[in-house]
Order: C-alpha cells, then sequence, then structure tokens
C-alpha cells in the first residue's frame, strides 16, 4: 500500500509539512509505504496541458500519484484559499484523465489546510475537499484544519499538542483503512 504526501510551502519545515509528515509517519507504522512531496518537490513550472515529461519532478509527482493508494493533501491557507503552489500541483493531476483510474478516482484523500487564523485554515480546508471532489477522490472523513499561529511543533518536530496528534493518528489510521478495504 501506498500513501502519498503532497503540500506544503517553499518554507522547510512549514506546519502543513510537518502535519502531512506526521500522518504519513502514523500511516507508515500501520503498515503502508510512504512518499512525500513538499516544498521544492512540488516547485513545478505552470502546467500546460501534455508538458509534464518536461520536468523531472512533474513525472515523479505524477507516477507516484497513479500508484498511490491513498493520498494527503496539505495546503497553507492562503488569503481564505488553496496556495498557488499546491494548486498548481494539483492540477498536474490531469495527466491521469486517460488513467485506468482517472485522476485521483477511487482512492481516499485526506485534506489537511493550516492558517494563521482560524477562519483561513477552515476555508481552505472546504477549498481542498471540493478540489478532491472533482478530481474523484474520496475525502476522508476526517479533515484537520488548524490555527498555526501558535506554534504546533516543537524544535525537534514533535507535536506540542496532543489533540493535534491524535488528530493525525485518526486520519492515518482512516487512509489505511480505506486503501486496505478497497485498494
Amino acid at each position: 500500500m501506498l500513501i502519498v504526501g503532497v503540500g506544503g510551502t517553499l518554507r522547510p519545515g512549514s506546519s502543513t509539512e510537518r502535519v502531512i509528515s506526521h500522518v504519513l509517519r502514523h500511516a507508515k507504522a500501520l503498515g503502508a509505504q510512504t512518499a512525500l512531496f513538499v516544498g521544492e518537490d512540488i516547485n513545478l513550472p505552470m502546467y500546460v496541458p501534455n508538458r509534464s515529461s518536461d520536468c523531472d519532478r512533474a513525472a515523479a509527482l505524477i507516477s507516484a500519484l497513479r500508484d498511490a493508494d491513498a493520498v494527503v493533501i496539505g495546503s497553507p491557507g492562503y488569503h481564505g484559499g488553496v496556495s498557488g503552489l499546491v494548486k498548481n500541483a494539483l492540477d498536474y493531476t490531469e495527466e491521469l484523465a486517460q488513467h485506468e483510474a482517472p485522476y485521483l478516482e477511487g482512492r481516499a484523500v485526506a485534506c489537511i489546510a493550516t492558517g494563521a487564523g482560524w477562519q483561513g485554515a477552515n476555508a481552505t480546508l472546504n477549498a481542498l475537499r471540493n478540489i478532491v471532489h472533482a478530481l474523484r477522490g474520496w475525502p476522508t472523513p476526517l479533515g484537520i484544519a488548524l490555527n498555526a499561529r501558535n506554534p504546533l511543533f516543537g524544535s525537534d518536530g514533535e507535536c506540542l499538542e496532543e489533540e493535534v496528534s491524535g488528530l493525525m493518528k485518526l486520519m492515518a489510521g482512516q487512509l489505511v483503512s480505506f486503501a486496505e478495504r478497497f485498494g
């Protein structure tokens, strides 16, 4: 079972990247293989249909998403929506339109949004869930919206909030359980 994480920002160790990484770590503990695409991995040229082979990073992302049994997508809330970095990476799923399971069809997709306040994080989470529906994915019952105004992670990268840690573990469990049943 392969679970692919996509998102974050160009700032290494961003809150969004850390949440995605923690969900993948929990999924790995449940027996999944994982792949992470964050930061520079998804700093791709603007998507142009049928031109993804021009960029090795885009080709690697498309290949991983094609093979994925489940996906985790995380975005910071930028002005109430998904960041351009994450949206552009998701636009590359158009390269999977003719695949036997087009786009993200039949796969559980966990959505994570962070923001410097609740309004942006919640709006971004809703936007991600709508994008997942458009890509024929199955949003997990649990979506995570986090106010990152106060630090969520310590300097060691570990989560400072027990409740948030529990949410990340629950999300990983939902991804693995869905992939086992329907993958």
